[in-house]
């Protein structure tokens, strides 16, 4: 027997409760379907646990860094235990506090399966909810992504990692090896790292962070030089194999031929991360997908078939929490308000939560070079900002690029104290669409990081 509701949400991200309850609170009947943890993966296994993990190896590092601000601490040691409780007991409180607020939500009806696509039948949609079918005129899909696992000889025979399980260990790595030098390979590698692991990473490219400036990489790579992280860049894992209390890859330069060995405690495999679209059974309703398998989706966010909404990781339109949820705001403004809302708008912002963090947003200095624009530049280290030097943070800089003839910000790079944080101020103030002067006019707090946004911009000069 069928059962009939207004909306179907299948997954529960960041988009997805707030959907599902937005709908409700309009008189909606809604079916929400999870067949994994509530809360996706930045309840899980991504944002909020990463920085639980991230606070307590900041804690670490500034306690041995006591005697540099006159605090004498002779010794102290990592209780793993205690970390790994604080990181679990923040996911578990998470997942489960979404999970009561669904299942308290009068009108919305919760299903602890995976769910697939059968069909349409009239205009409306039949999903597989286990062993119930239900069927809707709408469907909002945000079921994310998972790991990516490489085709590497012996794989199947080590017990390689990925960031959830790498979060729920329960002992310390000796020795993590991390394939991949992106945003979690770079969070995670250094907060073991402070915690008090050896750690190496290996990156197929020719440097970390690819996608980034220059400058940003060359400094990334001196900050985790010193702090005795090993790269490998321009290397391949081509095998691996078990050993005694750990693992052994086996490494080769793609440039130079040369290959080597290393072995580890654990491995963490930091590569990138694939849709999950391949058991919703998208074909039988006409929803495409691109090559890699994220769902194809209009500037509206919504798919090939009509009434189904594809939000967060799985549309491929942004790997990050904060669009994710902007989807839904999308979604939400154009069906409930008659707004015209188009993910196409925005202006992405992101940031790498190392520390010292890298905030961005815009254009990078790169892209500006290309773009055929008049550009200006400028940039100031962080070595010459007050409050950076109070507090002893003076690595990495911030940069500015402007639009010579509209005057508006173009984008900006903040690799520094506070990073994560100034690059908001600098986003919010790009939607705007202002002359950068009116921030240059614009009072500050002292001392901050964001107060010396002002000045940096008195600096700028045409790129040449």
């Amino acid at each position: 027997m069928v059962k009939h509701y207004d909306a179907v949400v299948i997954g529960t991200g960041q988009a997805g409760p707030a959907m599902a309850t937005q709908l409700v609170k309009q008189g909606k009947r809604v079916a929400v379907a999870e067949g994994y943890r509530f809360g996706g993966s930045c309840v899980n296994y991504g944002c909020r646990p990463t920085k639980t993990l991230i606070a307590s190896a900041h804690a670490a590092h500034m306690a041995r860094r006591g005697a540099d601000f006159g605090v004498k601490i002779d010794s102290f040691s990592i209780d793993w235990a205690r970390v790994r409780e604080r990181v679990v007991g923040i996911i578990e409180d998470t997942s489960q506090g979404i999970e009561g607020w669904l299942r308290g939500t009068e009108g919305l009806d919760v299903y602890s399966v995976y769910a697939r696509f059968l069909g349409k039948v009239d205009g409306r949609y039949q999903v597989q909810m286990g062993d119930e079918v239900v069927e809707a005129p709408q469907v909002f899909i945000n079921t994310g992504t998972r790991a990516r696992a490489l085709p590497i000889e012996g794989i199947d025979q080590v017990n390689w990692l990925d960031s959830e399980r790498a979060l729920r260990l329960e002992a310390l790595p000796e020795h993590l090896i991390i394939l991949g030098g992106s945003y979690i390979g770079l969070e995670m590698g250094q907060a073991f790292r402070r915690l008090g692991s050896q750690v190496t990473i290996i990156e197929t490219s020719q440097c970390l962070i690819t996608r980034e400036d220059e400058d940003i990489k060359e400094e990334v790579h001196r900050i985790f030089a010193a702090e005795g992280i090993t790269v490998h860049t321009n290397s391949v894992i081509f095998k691996a194999e078990p050993v005694a209390n750990g693992v052994r890859v086996f490494i080769r330069n793609e440039v130079t031929g040369q290959e080597q060995t290393i072995t580890g405690s654990h491995w963490l495999n930091a590569i990138g991360r694939i849709p999950n679209s391949d058991q919703l059974n998208l074909e039988t309703v006409g929803i495409e997908t691109d090559g890699r398998g994220f769902i194809k989706v209009n500037e509206y966010l919504e798919t090939t078939a009509a009434g189904v909404y594809a939000l967060g990781d799985v549309n491929g339109k942004g790997a990050f929490t904060h669009t994710a949820y902007q989807d839904y705001e999308i979604v939400r403004d154009n069906l409930l308000f008659g707004r015209q809302r188009k993910w196409t708008n925005r202006i992405t912002t992101y940031a790498l939560f190392t520390d010292p963090p890298l905030g961005r947003v815009g254009l990078s200095e790169k892209e500006a070079r290309q773009s055929g624009r008049r550009v200006l530049m400028a940039i100031k280290p962080m070595s010459r900002i007050g409050r950076a030097i109070e507090q002893a943070e003076t690595d990495g800089f911030i940069k500015l690029l402007v639009d010579a003839d509209t005057e508006q910000f173009l984008g900006a790079a903040v690799l520094g104290l506070h990073g994560d944080e100034v690059i908001q101020s600098i986003s919010y103030f790009m939607a705007t669409q202002a002359s950068y002067r009116v921030m240059m006019e614009t009072l500050p707090v002292h001392p901050t990081i964001a107060e010396f946004l002002p000045t940096i911009l008195s600096e700028l000069a045409p790129l040449t």
